[in-house]
């Protein structure tokens, strides 16, 4: 009766993954329940909570090279296990003491089913967390009225231009408000994107000069929908609108290592950074403001706190909107 509530109370040490703050009591409960002299949790670059007495230096390499051959590994006194959750590789189990091999496996296996119920319920929060409901309910007005009078105006004028146009207002419309899940690809928000920015230099009568570079490897990269499109509205409504003059919006995607990178910078208006902080954790909001709240709320609600959106910015200086996101991230498909 007491493994079987260790092991449920290992499982509640994990709810919040490797990293939370209940490993290193999953840990003792670990030494506790397999008798060892140490137990050791780690992810995949570092042991992150231990129990006992381990050499820091030797479960270190013992770690390396367990991520490397993926099956348990054993340097005396020191053994262990990988952890594969959902089929993919989230770290290791290192044990010190008289622990066998099937009590390492049967630990191992313990540890994974935690981690993997950990990410079912978070996933579960994430999803409720990141309604699109609200985001396109915020699809602005303000931008419908003028796209439709910039077509409007070139009806009499150059028919076969508004008719381009309203095609890519509906196509705009069509992406914005499609029932095809929480993601897209980065391919998809730049298409829709790219037709957004279309509609908005018939607005400002080709005074919006646009450029977009994008490295292929990042187009089938799977992101959170609507993501791109709430940045550039932003950039356009309060960099140009009332800034004379050509403006210009460079959008640019590419990878760094395992990142995806989304850059969208403008030369307009700017603000103070303390202003787009406030922006970003949503205690000032702002005409049309909210968007980025959601935008970078989503992000770390669907990839971890390390990521999301950064503002650099200064008043007169313009905007820079930077997205960084893992370019694989399990669970996560368009």
């Amino acid at each position: 009766m007491g493994a079987l509530r260790l092991s449920r109370q290992v499982g509640e040490s994990l709810a919040d993954g490797l990293t939370g703050k209940g490993a290193p009591v999953a840990a003792r409960r670990l030494a506790k329940l397999l008798a060892a002299d140490a137990v050791a949790l780690a992810d995949c670059d570092r042991v992150i909570a231990v129990a006992g007495e381990l050499d820091p230096a030797a479960a270190q390499n013992l770690l390396v090279e367990t991520l490397d051959v993926l099956e348990p590994v054993t340097a005396p006194p020191l053994r262990a296990s990988p952890l594969i959750v959902s089929g993919d590789l989230a770290g290791c189990l290192i044990v010190a003491g008289d622990v066998s091999d099937g009590e390492l496996a049967e630990a191992a296996h313990l540890v994974a089913t935690a981690l993997d119920h950990a990410d079912l319920d978070r996933a579960r929060e994430r999803i409720a967390a990141a309604d699109l409901r609200t985001l396109r309910a915020q699809i602005s007005p303000h931008f419908m009225h003028n796209a439709l009078a910039a077509i409007s105006a070139h009806t009499r004028t150059d028919p076969e231009r508004a008719r381009e146009l309203l095609t890519d207002f509906s196509d705009y419309l069509r992406y914005s408000f499609a029932n095809t899940g929480d993601y897209a690809t980065v391919a998809d928000e730049l298409q829709a994107v790219q037709t957004y920015l279309e509609l908005q230099r018939a607005r400002f009568d080709d005074r919006l000069d646009i450029t977009v570079r994008i490295a292929p490897e990042v187009l089938p990269v799977p992101i959170p929908f609507l993501v791109v499109q709430p940045i550039v509205e932003n950039a356009v409504r309060h960099g140009f609108e009332t800034k004379p003059g050509t403006g210009h919006i460079a959008v640019r995607g590419f990878s760094e290592g395992a990142l995806c990178v989304i850059e969208v910078e403008d030369d307009g208006a700017g603000m103070e950074p303390e202003t787009a902080k406030a922006i970003l954790t949503g205690s000032r909001q702002g005409a049309g403001r909210i968007g980025l709240a959601n935008v970078d709320r989503r992000l770390r609600a669907v990839y971890g706190p390390e990521y999301g959106l950064w503002l650099d910015t200064a008043p007169g200086a313009g905007t820079k909107a930077t997205v960084r996101i893992p370019r694989y991230a399990r669970g996560v498909h368009a």
